[in-house]
């Protein structure tokens, strides 16, 4: 029987599904309007790796800055596409310790919903970091190469595997203790798989044996040299589509895990 004054359990469709998201996105994109120090990280972060790569290797990658400048700005696209979900773990976190995903959970709406709404309105961080990183590699004379078309794809490209890999951002943060353990064990995902890979070095052939298969297999290397030959030029070869099946096999696995461990958690 069910309990007086509890409204049974509805089904809720795929549009209204979406639609109570991105009602949830917009709140938190709002939150940033009285909050705009949460992106500080985002526009000092991008400014920061640039520089610190572009004059600690360019000389000894490329034989100048200038040179290196071209190919590391679209391998920062994909390094930047990862650190910007840490952010979403540690806002999800602090959300459920102050009883936030309690109250979504009285709500007549998708239970995929608030997290859903998370990943999405954490879209901004993505941007501003995109743009920051390209506006400033520009400044210092990064120039594309290759028409809007490609370079808008390049970017999308980035944004699919950016949404994929949120979904383990939110996994972290269902599952850490404190925002503070989000950041550190985030941190550990994200390095090996953005440091271990074709970003800064676009030549793996100097690798080790072991390392430069993994450079071969990793994600953040295809999608690194997906961006660069969308972007600058050069054979796209099958790069894109190695980035889109580890995306949509990220969200396939993460997906129903996050919504398990939200089920149990929030």
């Amino acid at each position: 029987m069910t309990a007086v004054g509890v409204a049974p359990p509805r089904r809720v469709n795929p549009r209204r599904t979406l639609r109570h998201g991105l009602t949830l996105a917009w709140r938190n994109v709002a939150q940033l309007k009285h909050s705009p120090e949460k992106l500080l990280d985002t526009t000092l972060m991008p400014i920061v790796f640039l520089l610190l790569f572009l004059y600690v290797f360019g000389g000894a990658v490329a034989g100048d800055t200038r040179t290196y400048l071209q190919l590391l700005l679209p391998g920062l696209v994909a390094q930047m596409a990862m650190f910007a979900t840490q952010g979403l773990g540690i806002a999800l976190n602090e959300d459920i310790h102050r009883g936030v995903f309690d109250r979504f959970r009285s709500l007549p709406i998708a239970r995929s919903a608030p997290l859903i709404g998370t990943v999405l309105g954490d879209t901004v961080r993505f941007f501003v970091m995109m743009a920051v990183l390209t506006g400033f590699g520009m400044l210092l004379g990064f120039r594309f190469q290759t028409g809007p078309v490609s370079v808008l794809a390049g970017f999308a490209l980035a944004y699919v595997f950016y949404l994929a890999v949120s979904w383990l951002s939110v996994i972290v943060g269902l599952l850490a203790p404190t925002p503070a353990t989000v950041q550190g064990l985030t941190f550990v995902l994200v390095m090996p798989l953005t440091f271990g890979s074709s970003v800064l070095v676009p030549d793996t052939s100097t690798m080790p044996g072991w390392l430069e298969a993994w450079t071969k297999v990793n994600p953040v290397s295809h999608l690194a040299d997906a961006v660069r030959a969308l972007t600058i030029g050069g054979p796209l070869g099958d790069h894109a589509w190695w980035t889109l099946g580890w995306a949509a096999g990220i969200v396939a696995v993460a997906f129903p895990v996050a919504m398990w461990l939200y089920g149990r958690r929030a």
